[in-house]
């Protein structure tokens, strides 16, 4: 069993930019739902909301970061982390950020199964949500 995502300052300033980031261009639409997307917006909303006029790098650094700019980026996380000794206003981004991972697209890897008589199913797990593939029945005549 995996480990839980630890949730730090870095971790969530790269998940509020991930859809600008260079290395995942158009892999945002394939790997997030419209509302983890929905979801991204709000928690840079919040760190824009929290950062803005606070530090003198910040404004710059998040104006970078929508470009993709990875240093803007951990300029962000290393201010955030700063802003998250509030642990109100860090439990409201980790929130946020778990509310993202819940929403993360079902892998659309193909799933190949050779089934030699008998009835078979093959099941995906993603998200904690289980899809079950349909029941087939195969009778081999010879």
């Amino acid at each position: 069993m995996t480990e839980p995502l630890t949730l730090t300052a870095a971790v969530i300033a790269n998940l509020a930019f991930q859809e600008f980031l260079k290395s995942s261009a158009g892999e945002a639409a394939k790997q997030f739902t419209a509302e983890a997307i929905a979801k991204m917006s709000e928690l840079r909303q919040k760190i824009w909301d929290r950062l803005r006029g606070k530090h003198d790098a910040a404004e710059q650094a998040l104006t970078q970061a929508k470009s993709g700019d990875q240093k803007a980026i951990e300029t962000i996380a290393t201010l955030l982390g700063v802003e998250m000794l509030d642990e109100a206003f860090a439990g409201e981004l980790r929130q946020i950020a778990q509310e993202i991972n819940i929403h993360i697209s079902k892998d659309t890897n193909t799933q190949v199964q050779n089934n030699y008589g008998g009835t078979n199913f093959q099941n995906s797990i993603s998200g904690g949500e289980v899809f079950q593939g349909e029941n087939i029945t195969i009778n081999k005549t010879t």
